[in-house]
């Protein structure tokens, strides 16, 4: 039950004005669950807003709304517990899985580009990040009916694969590369680096390298396609274990024989300059240094590819919005790609949007592909499973499927930790706090379904063969209608996640879920009541409490356990 739409309605045939748009949630619960500042509507009525608010006090009226108070020029309604909590009850019992769920999307395709790692290196945590952003937008719009293209825009082209084929042909131990290929093109590509700093005529050779790659080299496209393999064998496996699937995996070598065009058409259109032997689009005037398009050796750049792979998406999936989730400081990159395109006269420009995020900072270490500084992903989250499995030994050594608790609740907790907060802010490692089954963590999110799960078994009763309507009337204590107010608010926070393209939304709204649910929890009582009405009541909101945390959490791509 939409309470603003109700108490706008019966407002606007009063006065004849909408005022949806203005009614608002009192800071202080004793004020009300709503209320409306008059005050918007003084000049309009050229009334003082007290006497609007007094004039309008006398004539509302409405089943759901159990008494209406003026203080100053604010009207404060109080809606019904009782009706309240059966609509919002019903409706999340009556959809479950599907609760939140809509088709505002429908009809509008909405293409997603994450994850995006570059071939031949490790997955490292900072990568998680994009990853876990985009799977969560993802899953957000597909909810919301949206038809979603996930894209992982692979870092499969560029003047680092010329550098990995020299390193290749010089260094590579093809034994080790069998046994772990990954660690084995990251060791000859760290060694490369390292060698250039002695001999810098190196990088001229890994250039000159990627030059015959982009003309066709038999040798040299054959070794490319094999790193490339390599290299999605490995992260299909830390994909499948995060959750994550995509539609494509088009990267920049796919539109590497797509750019032609647009030099082309940037020439056609008079947007290419010459800048030290280098093509360019200059973009003085917008504050922002050239678009560089072909580099002095005449050999492309990602911008250019990014460009091709831009007028590709909306020619193949005709997109409402197309969103790159990568890192703030690949800002500047954006900004320039969707200028250059803006300028080349399509207006679709402005529907391609970036989403930045922070830098992932473990012991003050920043990380650096290029000398091999890097935490493992794969490392990272199999230290979170061991601890949480250490933890599950001490707390529930009787728990049957510890692994596959562990290792939910152990990758949700990383999963988590990277939403958790804006995604613009840096994210600092500490694993007391990121495994710590007290506060605002994963843990404690998944802890808090699992006691609801157990509560439900405990009880002995199949809540799904209750007649719920002769039940939710009861649920009326104070502790009771915050909880229920807490879940009916979940479709107001997919809106807002998605407006604002920001998955924390909902990450902290299933932290609010939890503490309303615990302090239900630990201030009322439940499987104990002799009053067996109450107590069934009491367990339906439980059972309506686990659906919307699993839904919430799904949309943040975490798995719940039923026991810890």
């Amino acid at each position: 039950m939409d309470y603003k739409r109700i108490i706008s309605d019966l407002i606007e045939e009063i006065i004849g004005i909408n005022v949806y748009n203005f009614i608002e949630i009192p800071p202080d619960k004793n004020m009300g669950d709503f209320a409306f500042p008059c005050f918007k509507l003084a000049k309009e009525l050229k009334k003082s807003p007290q006497i609007i608010a007094e004039d309008l006090k006398l004539k509302i009226s409405h089943e759901s709304i159990e008494k209406v108070e003026t203080i100053g020029a604010y009207l404060n309604f109080f809606i019904d517990k009782s009706i309240f909590s059966k609509s919002v009850l019903n409706t999340i019992l009556k959809l479950k899985d599907d609760y939140g769920r809509s088709n505002y999307g429908e009809g509008k395709t909405i293409v997603i580009d994450y994850s995006s790692p570059n071939i031949a290196k490790p997955f490292h945590i900072g990568h998680l990040f994009t990853t876990v952003v985009g799977n969560s937008l993802y899953r957000l719009h597909k909810f919301q009916g949206y038809n979603v293209v996930g894209i992982n825009y692979l870092g499969d082209w560029g003047t680092q694969f010329g550098k990995l084929i020299y390193a290749y042909k010089r260094w590579v131990n093809l034994d080790e590369l069998e046994k772990s290929p990954i660690n084995e093109l990251f060791r000859i590509y760290v060694k490369f680096h390292n060698e250039a700093e002695n001999d810098p005529s190196i990088e001229d050779e890994g250039r000159k390298y990627f030059k015959m790659l982009e003309d066709g080299d038999k040798e040299c496209r054959e070794l490319w396609k094999k790193f490339r393999d390599l290299s999605l064998l490995e992260f299909e496996k830390l994909y499948k274990t995060l959750g994550v699937k995509f539609d494509s995996y088009d990267g920049e070598a796919f539109f590497s024989d797509k750019t032609d065009e647009v030099v082309c058409e940037l020439e056609e259109k008079s947007l290419l300059s010459d800048s030290l032997g280098a093509k360019v689009v200059r973009l003085d005037e917008y504050n922002m240094p050239p678009c560089i398009i072909k580099k002095a050796d005449g050999a492309t750049i990602y911008a250019t590819r990014d460009l091709a792979s831009l007028l590709y998406r909306k020619k193949t999936y005709d997109f409402y919005k197309n969103i790159y989730v990568a890192g703030t400081p690949q800002a500047l990159h954006f900004k320039q790609v969707f200028k250059t395109i803006e300028l080349m006269g399509y207006e679709w420009a402005k529907d391609c949007v970036h989403v930045g995020f922070g830098l992932v900072k473990f012991k003050d270490k920043k990380l650096s592909t290029r000398k091999g500084e890097v935490i493992l992903l794969e490392d990272l989250l199999n230290m979170s499973v061991d601890k949480i499995r250490s933890v599950i030994d001490e707390k529930n050594p009787n728990l049957l499927n510890k692994d596959e608790v562990s290792k939910k609740v152990g990758i949700g907790a990383i999963v988590f930790t990277y939403l958790k907060m804006n995604r613009e802010r840096d994210i600092i490692f500490d694993f007391d706090d990121v495994l710590s089954f007290e506060g605002e963590t994963g843990p404690y999110v998944q802890y808090t379904f699992a006691r609801g799960k157990s509560i439900l078994k405990k009880s002995g009763i199949n809540i799904l063969d209750i007649d719920f309507e002769k039940y939710l009337g009861l649920l009326t204590h104070e502790n009771e209608s915050n909880l229920i107010k807490v879940l009916s608010d979940f479709n107001n926070n997919i809106k807002l996640a998605i407006s604002y393209l920001e998955s924390s939304i909902i990450t902290r709204y299933v932290i609010d879920i939890s503490k309303a649910f615990n302090k239900f929890y630990n201030s009322n009582h439940i499987l104990n009541l002799e009053d067996k009405d109450l107590k069934i009541a009491r367990l339906i909101l439980v059972y309506a409490t686990t659906i919307v945390i699993k839904n919430a959490l799904y949309l943040i791509g975490i798995e719940t356990v039923d026991e810890m």
